[in-house]
């Protein structure tokens, strides 16, 4: 059954991207670079987690959209690389709509959904969903 949700809202999730329906935040400079502006804070200044981890990088988020996000990652250069959402899989259910997913960059290259068992900040297990602004080759910004 579980395997059936993640299928499903995967398949739900990818057919939004490629269509390009992710509304844009504030096309604003604001978060192109870390910090960025508030209401933003760094989330290990929030949980016990470390201030870059690895295969998302240096973690911001409102804190007032906890747990779901959007969490804004960015390198160890200080550039944004993608913008991820960790929806509880408590939350998931027939009425949940992942086609309205904010990024602050028009750009979305590609996404990868993850399934995670739980950590600080979110800890009952959840999916991630990473929406990448930088080609997949170039991942490797983030992975250590």
């Amino acid at each position: 059954m579980l395997r059936s949700i993640l299928s499903t809202v995967s398949a739900t999730a990818l057919l939004a991207l490629a269509a390009s329906s992710a509304p844009v935040m504030a096309a604003d400079s604001a978060v192109d670079t870390a910090p960025p502006a508030e209401p933003y804070q760094a989330v290990s200044d929030l949980v016990e987690l470390p201030d870059f981890i690895p295969g998302l990088g240096q973690l911001f988020v409102d804190p007032d959209t906890l747990p779901a996000g959007p969490f804004l990652g960015y390198d160890h250069d200080g550039k944004l690389v993608n913008t991820t959402y960790m929806i509880p899989l408590s939350a998931m259910d027939a009425d949940l709509d992942l086609s309205e997913l904010a990024v602050p960059s028009a750009d979305v290259d590609h996404t990868d959904i993850n399934y995670n068992a739980g950590h600080p900040g979110v800890e009952e297990p959840h999916i991630h969903i990473v929406l990448w602004h930088i080609p997949a080759d170039e991942t490797d910004r983030v992975a250590e």
